[in-house]
């Protein structure tokens, strides 16, 4: 379905182009556009690989499994279908400090490895558990710390300072997860009593 659009919005600005006589213009725009695009994702790239070899690093050295014990209240009743210090939890537990971090991009893989882990506790059955259920809820409207990833794009752009946001993510970041966390407690609260 994206690509349709891709697709519909790229062939419009053609035809546009064509019949106002701004094929110029359109042709540098493209030139234009893509080194932006290849000059934005290599300065992603590097946070992203500081970043996603730091949570690396903590895996192998057994932070993870600290980081677990020490967001163990959180998780354990957010997460109660999922084992004590199982691989899950200390994927769960990756994913929420790369949130934490802003580090969104980075937190996508960790998010994949603890789904993938879920699913392997998880007892037979297509249907997600509501462990499951609460982490994508979690993941999507995540609390962000520093906001990293918003940050380096505000750099790139030219923005002399670009953590001045960080109070506004704070709030915006706060507002959503209890909203999204509160809405997911109220239907299967409401799930239950149905069942």
């Amino acid at each position: 379905m994206l690509n349709r659009i891709w697709a519909g919005m790229v062939l419009l600005s053609f035809f546009c182009a064509v019949v106002t006589g701004r094929m110029q213009e359109l042709s540098q725009a493209v030139l234009a556009g893509s080194r932006q695009a290849v000059e934005l994702t290599l300065s992603m790239a590097g946070m992203m690989c500081a970043w996603t070899g730091l949570l690396k690093i903590a895996e192998k050295s057994g932070a993870t499994a600290l980081l677990a014990n020490f967001l163990r209240p959180i998780t354990r009743r957010l997460f109660p279908d999922c084992a004590a210090g199982g691989e899950a939890i200390q994927a769960v537990s990756l994913n929420i400090t790369a949130n934490l971090l802003g580090l969104g991009n980075a937190a996508t893989p960790l998010g994949i490895a603890a789904m993938k882990a879920m699913v392997k506790e998880k007892p037979t059955g297509s249907l997600p558990n509501r462990s499951m259920i609460r982490f994508v809820v979690l993941n999507t409207a995540s609390i962000q710390l520093i906001p990293t990833y918003i940050a380096t794009l505000r750099a790139q752009y030219g923005s002399q300072s670009p953590f001045d946001i960080t109070p506004a993510v704070w709030l915006v970041s706060a507002a959503a997860l209890t909203a999204a966390l509160g809405m997911c407690f109220i239907l299967e609260r409401g799930g239950r009593h149905r069942g």
